[in-house]
């Protein structure tokens, strides 16, 4: 299966950002792409720097933005992994994936369950935790196991969605480093993104995902200077070998093809999932074993 990872900049507004996703996911369906992942977030900027009652009015385009991709699913005949700030209700917000199928149908939606906050990630000031567990979205390209951003820092998140039946983790991402950061921490900090998600694939026997945005976006309350989103969009596959991997600093449209009969003989070679002890394993549910 062809897919493509659409690495792309906020482009100072909605409307100029969503046109350049639109054109972007057009060349990656010439290139012969039959599922396309987004970034983490892509209709707006990255607006968790801060803690501001007025980027909640970005939630307003929810419904809007849900017609826009649906379309463009659609038109192009591709499913498509979305990303966007849904408005549940009054004062009930989740960061949330949809799933369009090749007919521009709702094949389901992933509500984020890990929310960090950190300095300059202030995501529990907007989002509320997920609540609709770990399960894959059926499609026509396959059952797709979404995760999102922080999620990718949790093994037992990867390991329900492969247990469930997910035949590829993606991950829609927005991650980046400060400039002031030492050149030696920026190194630590993306090898350690990368190498965690590795190991989802290398422990799950499936192919991993990860779409990250790029380009620098300021912090408006001032605290800090901003965020260096730093790209390195990947692909890898159910031994954790890089089949594609992006540019730090450049959009692009990055394509691959995935083997998913891999999986199988890989589980087949390493079976971790036979080899688990699950009698021993009651402890994982509790936040501290003494």
């Amino acid at each position: 299966m062809k897919i493509a990872l659409i690495q792309q900049k906020f482009h100072k507004t909605r409307k100029k950002t969503i046109q350049k996703t639109i054109n972007m996911i057009k060349e990656a369906k010439l290139k012969g792409a039959k599922l396309v992942c987004l970034q983490e977030l892509h209709t707006s900027e990255y607006f968790c720097q801060s803690e501001d009652v007025e980027n909640f009015e970005l939630a307003k385009n929810w419904q809007k933005n849900k017609r826009i991709f649906s379309k463009v699913a659609k038109d192009n005949e591709i499913v498509l992994v979305t990303s966007l700030f849904e408005e549940r209700t009054a004062g009930l917000y989740h960061n949330t994936s949809v799933v369009f199928d090749s007919d521009g149908s709702e094949a389901g939606m992933y509500r984020k369950m890990h929310i960090p906050d950190d300095p300059a990630f202030y995501e529990k000031f907007y989002f509320t935790e997920g609540d609709l567990g770990f399960k894959p979205i059926q499609t026509s390209v396959g059952k797709l196991g979404i995760l999102i951003c922080w999620d990718q820092w949790y093994p037992e998140a990867a390991r329900l969605m492969a247990l469930a039946g997910a035949e590829i983790l993606i991950y829609p991402t927005a991650i980046g480093w400060f400039d002031e950061d030492l050149k030696e921490e920026k190194e630590r900090q993306l090898e350690a993104w990368v190498t965690i998600q590795r190991g989802h694939a290398i422990a799950n026997g499936i192919p991993v995902i990860a779409i990250n945005r790029v380009g620098f976006e300021s912090d408006k309350s001032g605290v800090f200077d901003g965020i260096r989103f730093w790209g390195n969009s990947f692909v890898v596959g159910s031994q954790g070998e890089f089949l594609a991997r992006g540019s730090d600093n450049k959009e692009e449209v990055i394509i691959v093809d995935i083997d998913k009969k891999r999986s199988e003989e890989v589980r087949r070679i390493w079976p971790f999932l036979r080899d688990r002890r699950i009698c021993a394993y009651s402890n994982i549910t509790k936040r501290f074993v003494d």
